[in-house]
């Protein structure tokens, strides 16, 4: 069943007690099918997250000649089995003609994709929605052009199209400022292009390693010494919305203990969003460069509900995303009453009441899925184009409608019949 345009979320009047499980990684998850596809054996991954993002990688994998098939994963229902041949680079493209691919909104997908192609031997045109054509490539574009590979684009952005050179043993810079993306795309392929990759511009200016960068120089060196058998684990940012939930119901019901949890939380270091239930409540003081990932949104929505000022620091790269987050977050939380000044990078919170409001999610997964865990125990909040969750989690609005032991049992209305939606079983799981 597909999500009608607006739903509104009803406010629970007593609190489940339910552990929820959220899908796989998608940040680790088309890391892991890139590295799979350079391999040069077979790799099977569980748990692997199946949503638009991923789905998307697939399809480009296979248009470029990788073979992966997907089965079913009986532990949930957005999670694949995928069973990757890897060829041990990038097959030959077979002529002349640009190759299309297309990369939606996934950023992953682009900046990963740009740099595999560049192991090719043919031409290669990568494109996206509207939205994928304004966010930056530029600094990856540049650190390929050092190593001596051809990049077509008028504006640095895509569309462009790539023209293979195969393996170019060199020395690249790479400024992550905009996205840790680029020198995540660098390092997945730097073994079969002979690269050296120097990165520079790191969040915080300390010299500290990117926790994203970091994540992809784990995965390279787990996955070169794994057995072909690869095991991808939860979700963190996905599972912050429930921590938040939970937290949330905690504050509203005066409970001693989180009613809301999630199953499996990761215990590697991989996902800098696994230590998010450490920032419940929000301290004074959080900064993306630092402290939290995406998961920094989901906190961002706790903090009107908090005894003290809160400020979110460093979220320049929130505003390059799939919208303008640091704008869409002021705009719909102030819509819902939030006393939020925004000051540069930086959005600053004193804790006070929130209304009901129709709000909009620019279509957005993240900024759907924060207003749904805010209409938990907010009157009245309406969500335009719930269905975008589709990115990362499709089924996170029947996760948040399923009864315990699936979900949290909300009721969701749909705002142009005034009728309760149905469940859809084949999404909960």
């Amino acid at each position: 069943m597909a999500l009608p345009d607006r739903i509104e979320v009803v406010p629970l009047n007593k609190a489940p007690q339910v552990a929820v499980s959220v899908p796989g990684s998608k940040s680790i998850t088309n890391r892991v099918l890139l590295l799979a596809a350079l391999a040069g054996r077979t790799t099977r991954i569980t748990g692997a997250l199946w949503s638009e993002d991923t789905q998307v990688m697939v399809a480009a994998l296979r248009t470029l000649g990788i073979r992966i098939v997907v089965d079913p994963d009986p532990a949930d229902a957005c999670n694949r089995t995928l069973v990757v041949t890897g060829v041990g680079g990038v097959p030959d493209a077979g002529g002349p003609n640009p190759i299309d691919i297309f990369v939606g909104n996934a950023g992953t997908a682009a900046r990963f994709l740009a740099a595999y192609v560049c192991l090719g031997t043919g031409v290669y045109r990568l494109h996206g929605v509207d939205r994928m054509h304004e966010r930056p490539q530029a600094a990856l574009f540049d650190a390929l052009r050092q190593l001596g590979y051809r990049i077509d684009s008028p504006n640095d952005r895509l569309p462009a199209t790539i023209h293979g050179g195969g393996r170019r043993p060199g020395r690249c810079r790479v400024s992550i400022a905009h996205s840790s993306q680029f020198a995540s795309a660098l390092l997945l392929c730097a073994d079969h292009g002979g690269w050296e990759v120097d990165i520079v511009d790191e969040p915080g200016g300390d010299g500290d390693e990117s926790p994203y960068v970091a994540m992809t120089s784990a995965l390279v060196e787990n996955f070169a010494n794994g057995n072909g058998e690869f095991v991808v684990e939860p979700d963190a940012s996905s599972g912050s919305y429930f921590w938040g939930a939970g937290w949330l119901l905690k504050q509203r019901f005066g409970l001693a203990e989180l009613p809301v949890t999630v199953r499996d939380w990761p215990t590697t270091p991989w996902q800098i969003d696994a230590r998010f239930p450490q920032f419940l409540p929000p301290p004074g003081q959080v900064s993306r460069a630092s402290d939290l990932g995406d998961s920094i949104m989901t906190a961002i929505m706790l903090a009107s509900f908090t005894d003290h000022a809160v400020d979110f620091n460093d979220l320049g790269r929130l505003r390059v995303q799939e919208c303008e987050r640091v704008k869409a977050l002021y705009t719909e939380l102030t819509r819902c009453g939030a006393r939020v000044i925004e000051r540069g990078d930086t959005l600053a919170f004193i804790p006070n009441a929130l209304h009901a409001a129709t709000v909009e999610t620019y279509h957005d997964h993240r900024m759907a899925m924060c207003f749904g865990m805010l209409g938990l125990v907010v009157p009245g909040i309406r969500i335009i184009n719930p269905a975008c969750v589709g990115k990362t989690f499709p089924n996170f609005f029947f996760k948040l409608a399923a009864p315990p032991p699936y979900g949290l049992g909300v009721t969701l209305i749909d705002v142009a019949t005034d009728r309760v939606l149905p469940l859809d079983d084949g999404l909960i799981a």
